[in-house]
C-alpha cells in the first residue's frame, strides 16, 4: 500500500513537473525590425551589385541601379536651381533641365519650395531692418529741425 501511495505521488509530481516545463500558451517568434532608409538603401545597392551583368550579345534591358544619395549644400542647391532656371528660360522643358542637372523632378520642386520660403523670411528680415532705419532717420531729422527752428527764433528775437 505504501508502494502505491509513493507511485501515485511520483506520478503526480511528474505531471506537475511536466506542466511547469511546457507553457500553456505558445510563445510568438520576435517580429523582424523594420529597416531604416539607409539600411534598406544599402541592401538595394548590394543586391544591385551582386546581379550578374548580361552579356553584350543579349539585348536585355536591365533595371536601373539606384545610386547612393548625395547630400547637397545650400550653395550647391542654389547653383543647381539657377542652372535649371536658365535652361527653362531658354525654352527647355523642366524634365529635361532637371535630368541634365542630375536630380529628380521631385527634388527640384522640394528645393524650389524651400528656397522660396527662405527668400520670404529674408524679405521679412530686410523689411524689419528698413523700418528700424527709417525710425532712426526720422528721429535724427526731427532733432535737426528742432535745432534749426530754435536758431531761427533766436535770430528773429521771438524766443
Amino acid at each position: 500500500m505504501a508502494d502505491l501511495k509513493e507511485t501515485e505521488a511520483n506520478q503526480v509530481s511528474a505531471e506537475v513537473h511536466v506542466k511547469e516545463q511546457t507553457p500553456d500558451r505558445k510563445e510568438k517568434a520576435p517580429k523582424p525590425k523594420k529597416r531604416t532608409g539607409q539600411q534598406a538603401g544599402a541592401l538595394r545597392t548590394r543586391a544591385a551589385k551582386s546581379v550578374p551583368q548580361a552579356s553584350s550579345s543579349k539585348a536585355v534591358a536591365s533595371p536601373k541601379v539606384q545610386t547612393a544619395r548625395k547630400i547637397y549644400s545650400e550653395k550647391e542647391r542654389a547653383q543647381k536651381l539657377g542652372e535649371i532656371e536658365k535652361q527653362i528660360g531658354r525654352g527647355e522643358s523642366i524634365k529635361a533641365a532637371v535630368q541634365k542637372a542630375g536630380i529628380s523632378e521631385q527634388t527640384y520642386y522640394q528645393w524650389k519650395k524651400a528656397a522660396g520660403q527662405t527668400t520670404q523670411s529674408d524679405g521679412l528680415k530686410d523689411l524689419v531692418k528698413l523700418e528700424e532705419e527709417n525710425a532712426r532717420l526720422k528721429k535724427l531729422l526731427a532733432d535737426r529741425l528742432r535745432k534749426e527752428n530754435a536758431e531761427l527764433r533766436k535770430k528773429l528775437g521771438l524766443a
